[in-house]
């Protein structure tokens, strides 16, 4: 065994000793204490002795038929149990720890995952682990999420555009249409059912700029390309609460996510997209080795089985 290793096991026979002058303590016999401790009355006795001469001191004195602490014994007694406890409670964390099911768990979201299922999902695994010091970190980046995960700021992140990179591990966690908010006085705004994607010709659109998300600007204007029509582009906004202001104000049209409906914005009125879906992804490190993020991950991708069937699976990041 390496040093660490003998001197752990050292401080654990001596923890092991102290509570065997709880039990004698306790029992006030060594043969009592002994049947406690499943041990031998000559070999308590044995440790007993070699403890008292350890310390240089007696440490329980006859009286009657039995045995009571010394005035020695009685300090040892009230550091004794002290000890035992918080060796317990050291014991109990570590198998915690080993299972999962303690530690600090950082994960990362942006805001349309957290208008969605996610937030009743996040608590939900709050709920169930209790001894778990959870975490959350909202990022308006899918890109920072994924370097985030990569440098270790964050355990997992849920957001829709995983980065290319074997060293994440991805799988979709919800799958949701498309929406298309506009202004509420729009003739697009009336009726309820699903808008064809060429209504995206019919009116101008606030989108995000691209330098701040490539990704969710390319994917608007791919769906304008799948509707064969030529985007007008009006405005552009950082965040969802800009978009939807900008629409409310009349500049256009924003494609978002369709739990964005829930920010419930006046004079924007929601309709979905026919033929289009979104994705939020579960993304993680490949080759994180802490039963924390694996119990995690695993508990995350049930509660998104239960919120709604989504499909897909395990993929290297952006292969979804």
């Amino acid at each position: 065994m390496t040093f660490y290793a003998v001197h752990a096991w050292e401080v654990w026979m001596e923890i092991r000793l102290l509570g065997y002058v709880v039990a004698i303590a306790e029992e006030g016999s060594i043969s009592a204490a002994a049947r406690r401790l499943h041990l031998t009355q000559p070999t308590l006795s044995r440790q007993l002795r070699e403890l008292e001469r350890d310390f240089g001191t007696r440490l329980f004195e006859r009286e009657g038929r039995g045995l009571i602490p010394t005035e020695a014994g009685r300090a040892l007694l009230r550091r004794a149990r002290v000890i035992l406890a918080e060796a317990e409670a050291a014991r109990e964390d570590v198998r915690l720890a080993a299972l999962g099911l303690s530690g600090r768990l950082t994960v990362a979201f942006g805001p349309s995952g957290i208008n969605g299922p996610l937030g009743a999902a996040l608590g939900r695994l709050r709920r169930e682990l209790p001894n778990v010091d959870l975490r959350l970190e909202e990022s308006f980046s899918d890109a920072d999420m994924s370097e985030g995960v990569l440098d270790g700021r964050y355990d997992l992140s849920v957001h829709r555009l995983p980065g290319r990179d074997a060293r994440l591990a991805a799988q979709v966690w919800w799958r949701e249409p498309m929406t298309l908010f506009v202004p509420e006085n729009h003739a697009l705004a009336s009726g309820t059912g699903p808008l064809p994607l060429t209504a995206l010709g019919r009116i101008p659109l606030v989108l995000w700029p691209r330098e701040a998300s490539a990704r969710s600007h390319d994917e608007v204007i791919a769906l304008c390309d799948r509707a064969g029509v030529v985007p007008r582009i009006a405005a552009e906004g950082r965040t969802v609460p800009t978009l939807l202001a900008l629409v409310a104000a009349g500049f256009g049209a924003a494609v978002l996510p369709d739990a964005m409906r829930s920010l419930r914005r006046v004079g924007v009125t929601a309709r979905p997209l026919a033929g289009t879906s979104t994705a939020l992804h579960l993304v993680w490190r490949a080759d994180d080795p802490n039963p924390l993020v694996e119990r995690a991950r695993t508990a995350l991708a049930a509660l998104g089985r239960d919120a709604r069937p989504a499909t897909g699976g395990v993929s290297a990041a952006g292969r979804e």
